[in-house]
């Protein structure tokens, strides 16, 4: 009689624990793919007069010759398609660099897929962009042929960044 509300306490435990960690995976990225954390390589924050801290929900990612903003939770999730005739997954991706002012920088960003075969992401042309005039980017527009996990490197004059995130439905 006594063992009764034991096994009924451990499977509502159990239950509890199963739908929490399904919650988890859906929010992020699974543990499988080893996603850029924030303070994963020590905190960055750019020089002035960019903002500390990056919008909310991501974060500053890489050093003070090359850096961009990334998910905190290493997911970017609901990415449209390129064109409705276009079946890949589109994300604009802002690089920074202090002093940077080409109108078209020869940023490459290459990218593979680490959790299955894949044909690599494409990426457009950098852009010089800004949202304050002294906050200079170079932007590019990336087209991911499939949905998983990606690893992602930018490569300007001789610095490198690469990151991995979770692209998701």
């Amino acid at each position: 009689m006594l063992v009764l509300p034991l096994l009924i306490l451990l499977s509502l435990w159990q239950a509890s624990l199963a739908q929490g960690s399904a919650t988890a995976r859906l929010d992020g990225a699974p543990e499988t793919c080893p996603v850029t954390k924030p303070y994963q390589a020590g905190l960055f924050v750019p020089p002035s007069p960019y903002p500390p801290k990056a919008s909310a929900g991501d974060f500053w990612f890489g050093s003070d010759r090359l850096w961009t903003a990334l998910p905190v939770n290493g997911t970017w999730r609901g990415l449209p398609h390129y064109r409705p005739s276009n079946p890949t997954f589109r994300q604009k991706l802002a690089f920074y660099r202090e002093g940077h002012t080409e109108p078209q920088p020869r940023l490459k960003v290459t990218g593979k897929r680490l959790d299955s075969p894949s044909p690599p992401l494409l990426s457009d042309h950098a852009t010089y962009g800004w949202a304050k005039p002294e906050q200079t980017a170079m932007v590019t527009g990336i087209n991911f042929p499939t949905l998983g996990c990606w690893e992602i490197t930018g490569r300007y004059q001789n610095d490198e960044l690469t990151f991995v995130v979770w692209v998701a439905k």
